[in-house]
């Protein structure tokens, strides 16, 4: 792990601080700060996009800073509109809470747990009267939360913008004032929030909070980072996945990801940069020590390794995965679209037959081109979806 300091905590990782660079570099020569991450739990997994974030926060711990991880108990059950076409489903406690469980584990991946402090936000915004809420709201005009992109966009749609979404900000900025903090970290499309926390600490407890945004982490294919889009690598991915996605990056996205989501040091990265642009390095290779480093992060050194001698097998060499998770079927046949969606190896029959009419589909090793035809299953049966993708029959 490498050694710290102010000034690189300050640059790596780091897309924009609020007011001034230079106000938070005094302010932490000066002194210990308090620096808190906001997360709402409203999945249960958490992905390398929200790992930016964590591995900023741990950075501040290493200097011996406090920082707090702030579970968003209450807000989760609202969702923040952030980048949102549409509204997002509200979750219930109980929902919000099994989340909230699973992000702890693997947030734990990162931080150092004995040195965290952690917050949940519902301790006080579920305390809030309406005054309180009238008040917290009087500060703000009706156009400065109307005037976000995504709402302007859903405007030109025709589609819903709902009052709980423009009370968002409102609560997690609210956030700032409760926990009496010095800096609030969080992505860069989170900037209008924090703001909002910025402009009511001041307001309530005459404090300057500085506000730290990193950059969005692109998914594999280039675009945003989602579920949706399935170009996400989690942290709850075991390392043949984890390592075996990271290969599937493009290669114009591995320095992005060296700079975000490894330790590697600044002028080692300028130097990757460099051979990069003279071909005196395949990208190929780098993804391959990428992936080492990030599987090796998460998983450890033996299960790099192996990870990585497994993607040689499986994808240079053609050879089966010598470990298949093995799945069991009761039926004795059953239609192709139906097998896949049982093994759970696609969410859905529509999704079955797209990657069949792509040709993704493999029965030991034998391509299948007819989405509707009957399988009879057989105990020991490799079916396969795309690359990565195995299960036997048992």
């Amino acid at each position: 792990m490498p050694k710290r300091d102010i000034a690189s905590i300050l640059t790596r990782r780091v897309e924009t601080i609020l007011p001034t660079r230079e106000g938070l570099e005094q302010l932490m020569r000066q002194r210990k700060i308090k620096v808190y991450l906001g997360v709402d739990p409203t999945s249960p997994n958490l992905h390398l996009g929200h790992a930016v974030l964590f591995h900023k926060l741990r950075e501040f711990q290493e200097l011996g800073h406090k920082i707090i991880l702030l579970f968003g108990t209450f807000t989760a059950r609202i969702g923040d509109p952030s980048g949102r076409e549409n509204a997002r489903e509200q979750l219930t406690p109980q929902q919000v809470r099994q989340n909230m469980i699973a992000y702890k584990k693997q947030a734990a991946k990162i931080l150092d747990v004995s040195k965290t402090i952690i917050k949940y936000n519902d301790t006080w915004l579920k305390r809030l009267t309406f005054e309180d809420v009238l008040k917290i709201a009087s500060q703000f005009t009706s156009s400065q939360l109307l005037e976000r992109d995504m709402f302007q966009q859903r405007f030109k749609e025709g589609k819903e913008v709902w009052m709980h979404e423009l009370l968002y900000p409102l609560m997690q900025g609210y956030d700032s004032v409760a926990l009496d903090v010095d800096l609030e970290i969080g992505a860069i499309d989170q900037t209008f929030n924090m703001l909002v926390g910025r402009k009511l600490e001041k307001i309530y407890r005459n404090k300057e909070k500085f506000v730290l945004t990193t950059p969005l982490l692109l998914g594999l294919d280039g675009r945003k980072m989602s579920k949706t889009y399935g170009n996400a690598v989690h942290l709850l991915d075991g390392p043949d996945e984890m390592y075996g996605k990271l290969m599937s990056l493009k290669d114009e996205l591995v320095l992005h990801y060296f700079e975000l989501c490894t330790d590697v040091p600044e002028e080692e990265i300028r130097t990757i940069a460099k051979a990069l642009q003279e071909r005196s390095i395949s990208p190929r290779d780098l993804k391959a020590r990428l992936a080492r480093e990030i599987v090796t992060f998460y998983h450890g050194v033996k299960n790099a390794q192996k990870a990585e001698q497994e993607f040689i097998r499986v994808f240079r060499e053609k050879q089966m995965p010598s470990r298949i998770q093995e799945v069991h079927i009761e039926k004795f046949q059953l239609a192709l679209l139906d097998l896949l969606v049982e093994t759970q190896l696609v969410p859905s029959r529509s999704e079955a037959r797209r990657v069949i009419t792509q040709g993704g589909v493999k029965i030991d090793g034998k391509m299948q081109k007819e989405a509707d035809r009957i399988v009879s299953l057989q105990k020991g049966m490799v079916v396969q979806v795309g690359k990565r993708n195995f299960v036997r029959l048992a």
